[in-house]
């Protein structure tokens, strides 16, 4: 099983000033500072971007020869406007960041963030899966650098693994047992679309989205927690304060290798897959090192390496990589579905004043 500081990374992520200060780490290794060929990469901060630094990197500088500038960077839509301003100021953060699906489709109508990538200088593209692409009608603005799912968790020494997220409605079952987030963007619309509804298609419209939340409502009595950040689920899980809900399925792995008897259950309808694209800075000049470094990531092997020292899941066929089937399963699972990026952003004021109001209802 992959080390478990290291999967938990991606939530260990370093916040930057709200002034939106960029941090960077430095260009890598002492014999990087005589190369010639440098490229920026953002990357969430902490134990995250510790292990770009210590392992993806410079793998990558060894391959090509680019040295990389480590720059840090918040997990959120913050650093768009920081990287807005700083272009606009004649300043580049950085050559290369990642971003989440939501947050490129923003880039993308803010202008002056983004310049498209060019997949015909990216031979390997083609390993990455179709749903990890961000396509624009500018262009390709993203290209999947790797994924992570939501899962059902559930204490198995409290109640037995459902075989579908609709059982969490059971009363008798669950009642004031269970923790939910509270963000709007998070899956939670989907799946309840998915679970009962046959599908996402119900999400297109104002209307449907509120019969959608109204479905949440009706596991209201079922709800202790509306948790606003991970390790909220994460303590009310060990205190026992909750049995199950949604969390993240490595999250969970971890959990359960310190003692904990939970589970990150698959259920019948599947959970949702998320992931983070490799995003191109406008006005870049250094758009053949990112070419480059994108299509280091869309190798298996880098795939491979992620979910080892990371915890994420790959974008390309994981039968692609060596991964063994335990490697595997402590970073992805099936059956899975996608996320509804452009209703989620649509309609994302609508859908937080329906939830808050659904929620103090309850």
């Amino acid at each position: 099983m992959p080390n478990s500081k290291l999967l938990l990374s991606r939530r260990k992520m370093l916040k930057v000033a709200a002034a939106g200060g960029l941090v960077s780490s430095g260009v890598l290794a002492t014999p990087a500072l005589t190369q010639s060929r440098t490229i920026k990469i953002g990357s969430y901060g902490g134990f995250f971007e510790d292990n770009f630094r210590q392992h993806i990197y410079p793998a990558f500088t060894e391959e090509t020869g680019i040295a990389v500038e480590s720059i840090t960077q918040p997990d959120s839509s913050g650093w768009l406007l920081t990287t807005q301003q700083a272009i606009q100021a004649g300043v580049l953060p950085a050559d290369l960041s990642l971003h989440v699906p939501t947050n490129v489709i923003k880039g993308d109508r803010m202008g002056e963030v983004f310049d498209p990538i060019d997949p015909t200088r990216i031979p390997n593209i083609g390993n990455v899966q179709g749903g990890f692409f961000n396509e624009m009608p500018g262009g390709l603005y993203g290209v999947g650098a790797f994924s992570y799912y939501t899962s059902l968790v559930m204490n198995t020494d409290e109640e037995e693994a459902p075989e579908s997220w609709t059982e969490l409605w059971d009363v008798d079952r669950f009642q004031a047992s269970l923790g939910l987030p509270t963000e709007a963007a998070s899956p939670l619309l989907d799946i309840v679309a998915v679970s009962f509804f046959g599908g996402p298609d119900i999400l297109q419209t104002r209307e449907g989205i509120q019969t959608v939340i109204d479905k949440v409502a009706e596991m209201r009595p079922n709800i202790s927690l509306w948790y606003s950040s991970t390790s909220q689920m994460e303590q009310s899980l060990k205190n026992n304060d909750v049995i199950g809900g949604m969390l993240y399925h490595d999250v969970v792995g971890l959990l359960a290798l310190d003692g904990m008897p939970l589970a990150s259950i698959f259920p019948k309808e599947g959970n949702p897959v998320d992931f983070n694209s490799w995003t191109l800075s406008a006005g870049t000049q250094k758009r053949e090192e990112a070419h480059e470094f994108i299509n280091f990531c869309c190798l298996p092997e880098t795939q491979a390496l992620l979910a080892r020292t990371i915890g994420v899941a790959p974008v390309v066929n994981p039968a692609t990589t060596d991964l063994t089937e335990e490697e595997f399963h402590a970073v992805a699972g099936t059956p899975s579905f996608p996320m509804s990026y452009d209703v989620l952003l649509d309609n994302e004021t609508f859908i937080e004043e329906a939830m808050t109001k659904m929620r103090a209802a309850g």
